[in-house]
């Protein structure tokens, strides 16, 4: 189990991290069908003062290539180098999904459905289950990336539990764009963090299978922040200041598609749309329909279908219906 000792020692998966040291320690529960061995590599950094241990973490699903990018550049940039204290970066958690771009497990599980898992269960559940007791406990606080699934793009956001004032105020410094008010979903990380009273924000931007510079920046500059706060970013690096407050939403609604056919985007994700305004055309392939897509409020666009073709009842856009801070 992971822990760190009187010594300050930490102690992950067996082996001892002294503080000031680096380490990468392969991750394995199980191996690929052809008896290839799948590892996932945990990074660790350890400054040689005393001080929190943060863990941040990607690829929960394994074709969210977004949140690998921004735990990427956070490694790549030496963000990851903690003034004090330790930084623990896992970039690929389902290496299984992203092998081959699948969301799920092998077991056709989705990872983030099977918190805290059990010891003898699924290979989700079992990966889940090492995760928790082997990694987990070291951490004081704890930073997830997120993508949209398939091809809804999300604007970036933290989601966080409206009732836990601590994390409202830790989501304010990371101070994504958007900041979505929404419980723990049952068998997520995130709820699994809250039952342990591990303080966690969730980060989700972009789309699946997709890579976006824009969502990378704020995903990383969102980290720089925190860990400023938590006084564990080197002074070499200047603070990002953002130009605004996150907007904090605690309502939203989705435009479903009322035909099939081609669809066609008029709006960027993140815009502010009045109501009545053009947000997209549905059309057929022969050029004899043409529907026009309009807000049936005013908001802010945080998700948008990038589908090419929709079917009736497809959700192509998600408005923000009610800001706590209006």
């Amino acid at each position: 189990m992971a822990k760190i000792t009187e010594e300050n020692i930490l102690n992950i998966l067996g082996k001892e991290i002294p503080p000031g040291s680096s380490a990468i320690i392969n991750f394995n529960i199980a191996k690929l069908y052809t008896s290839t061995k799948v590892e996932i590599p945990i990074i660790i950094e350890r400054s040689k003062k005393p001080g929190p241990t943060v863990l941040i973490t990607a690829g929960i699903h394994g074709d969210e290539i977004n949140g690998v990018e921004v735990v990427r550049q956070i490694i790549s940039k030496k963000i990851n180098k903690p003034a004090k204290g330790s930084i623990i970066c896992i970039p690929v958690l389902n290496v299984f999904g992203f092998l081959s771009m699948d969301r799920f497990f092998p077991d056709g599980r989705d990872l983030n459905r099977v918190f805290p898992g059990t010891k003898n269960g699924s290979l989700a559940s079992r990966f889940a289950y090492q995760f928790i007791n082997e990694i987990l406990p070291a951490a004081d606080f704890c930073m997830d990336f997120h993508t949209g699934g398939a091809s809804r793009f999300n604007a970036p956001h933290i989601r966080v539990d409206p009732k836990n004032e601590r994390l409202l105020e830790l989501a304010k410094i990371f101070n994504a764009p958007f900041m979505l008010l929404s419980k723990n979903l049952a068998g997520s990380y995130r709820e699994t963090c809250a039952k342990k009273g591990k303080d966690i924000l969730l980060f989700e931007g972009g789309k699946s299978q997709n890579s976006s510079k824009e969502i990378a920046i704020e995903g990383v500059q969102g980290t720089m922040r925190m860990l400023h706060h938590l006084d564990m970013l080197h002074t070499n690096f200047e603070v990002p200041i953002p130009d605004t407050k996150s907007i904090i939403i605690n309502k939203s609604i989705w435009v479903r598609a009322k035909y099939s056919g081609l669809l066609h985007i008029k709006i960027p994700i993140g815009k502010h749309v009045e109501k009545g305004e053009i947000l997209a055309t549905i059309t057929d392939p022969y050029g004899k329909m043409r529907h026009v897509v309009k807000a049936g409020n005013a908001g802010f666009v945080i998700n948008v279908n990038e589908a090419p073709i929709v079917y009736k009842g497809d959700a192509i856009f998600r408005i923000t219906k009610e800001l706590v801070n209006e």
